[in-house]
């Protein structure tokens, strides 16, 4: 029997959002063992989370606009094309750097991608079928979320650590294979490029990031940090006066007038920055401290992954009656209050019961934020900008990610390290509090959001005629995987 377009567009962009969800959280498993094999230092690891999602965070906006104007399909076969072949790159990395060039190539080929599966998914499908078609895509990274660390861990006790990246190669070689086949090609309303933008915005963000990992073990003030963390802040200063003077704005900082997507974006800055980070080291902790294998890491951190998937949809719901304000603000308190239990607890004989109730603190508190947290940015805009304003979202949502890797660790590098145990526990101590401290202020920034921001997902009176069932329901997962 063969299958209708939708049900074709459904299945092939379900399988890349799952593979490039799995992707990263995989990786950060896999961190130990690569760390032994590759002799990486902090720094090394660092670079191994950050250029994925570097190249992803700055490329996204940049990457969407290019293909809404040259073709939607085409680019994602292109997009396939990168993640594929910065996968084969990494499983045949040898040393740091090769395997650091690898993820970069990778974050190309997901911002490429990740928009255009939702847009495909909502172009293949009526208005009325719309919500439950988001739904499913949500709902399919979101399981990639609640399962990535135990899917990594099982591969690299069952194979090696390679294999996070071999897998990936069949996938996309068969994806690409059938996509001009399954898809037919879409033109959007092509929107101009800002070049002089994302050079400047990626030149300023690396030169930041490279003097923040490289600052702890060569100095601040040293020859080969202080002038690339110079550069940087001032290719940044640069970017946003360029912004302010383009007419086709990377970064419409118009929209950051408005208090409400202001402070979204700030909220997703600092949860990113303060959980991400501390998210780094306490997975190391697992596995380096406690002495877990990487399956029985994944094992352990269900507990966190999975009542995120019971908080998001949750949270979905409630912020339909209650406002996206109530749920973030609940949301980054639990994980601020998560995060401030594992950093007394922690210790080089601390038990994994004795972790669990931050581990579902954090779990939850997150399922509440991701919930409303898209909604609330979109929400704040006119509708015919909601592009642009999920795009700006991700984007900044993804900076704080990589800020909070180097910045965390930097704080780790300075009190401790990996030689024993309690070396271990001195570095990541200070880390998690400062992570903690980082989403509390995020807690605060919340109360900032419009009281009833993100209420637009409640029910319409009864003079309305009532929905289908399914529509808000499942309507409700796609801002899981957001």
């Amino acid at each position: 029997m063969s299958m209708s377009r939708t049900a074709r567009t459904s299945l092939i962009t379900g399988v890349v959002v799952f593979m490039i969800s799995l992707d990263n959280l995989v990786v950060t498993t896999a961190l130990p063992q690569i760390r032994e094999h590759l002799h990486a230092g902090i720094d090394g690891l660092e670079w191994i989370v950050n250029a994925y999602t570097l190249t992803y965070a700055v490329l996204l906006l940049t990457a969407s606009a290019v293909a809404e104007r040259f073709g939607r399909r085409r680019f994602f076969m292109i997009g396939i094309g990168l993640f594929t072949a910065g996968s084969l790159l990494s499983a045949l990395s040898t040393d740091v750097g090769l395997l650091v060039a690898g993820r970069a190539v990778q974050g190309l080929g997901a911002a490429v991608l990740l928009p255009l599966t939702l847009t495909l998914v909502a172009a293949a499908y009526p208005p009325e079928k719309r919500a439950a078609a988001l739904g499913i895509w949500g709902a399919v990274g979101g399981l990639a979320v609640a399962i990535g660390p135990l899917v990594g861990g099982l591969i690299v006790e069952q194979a090696s650590w390679q294999w996070i990246f071999w897998i990936n190669v069949p996938i996309g070689v068969a994806t690409l294979v059938l996509t001009p086949v399954w898809l037919s090609e879409q033109q959007g309303e092509p929107r101009p490029l800002d070049l002089p933008g994302t050079v400047l915005a990626s030149a300023g963000l690396l030169g930041v990031v490279f003097g923040l990992i490289r600052g702890p073990q060569a100095g601040w003030t040293s020859a080969g940090v202080l002038p690339p963390l110079a550069a940087g802040l001032l290719l940044l200063a640069a970017f946003l006066w360029w912004q302010q003077r383009t007419p086709t704005p990377m970064l419409p900082l118009r929209h950051f007038r408005n208090r409400t997507f202001a402070a979204v974006n700030a909220v997703s800055l600092l949860m990113y920055f303060g959980m991400f980070g501390s998210i780094f080291l306490i997975t190391q902790y697992l596995q380096d401290v406690q002495h877990s294998g990487p399956l029985g890491a994944g094992v352990k951190l269900l507990s966190w992954t999975g009542l995120t998937m019971i908080g998001a949809p949750l949270g979905a719901v409630l912020a339909g009656r209650f406002g996206g304000r109530v749920l973030l603000t609940t949301g980054l308190a639990l994980q601020a209050a998560g995060l401030v239990y594992l950093a007394l607890a922690t210790g080089t004989d601390t038990g994994y019961l004795a972790l669990v109730p931050g581990f579902m603190l954090n779990g939850f508190g997150m399922g509440l934020f991701f919930g409303p947290s898209a909604d609330v940015a979109l929400s704040s805009v006119e509708r015919s900008e909601e592009g642009i304003a999920s795009g700006v979202n991700n984007a900044i949502r993804e900076l704080g990610g990589v800020f909070g890797v180097a910045v965390l660790s930097s704080v780790f590098t300075s009190h401790g390290g990996y030689g024993t145990a309690a070396a271990y526990v001195d570095g990541m101590r200070p880390a998690v509090w400062i992570g903690a401290v980082v989403v509390a202020a995020g807690a605060v920034a919340a109360l900032f959001i419009d009281r009833d921001a993100a209420r637009s997902k409640a029910p319409e009176p009864e003079t309305e005629p009532k929905a289908e069932p399914e529509d808000h329901p499942v309507g409700y997962l796609a801002i899981i995987g957001d």
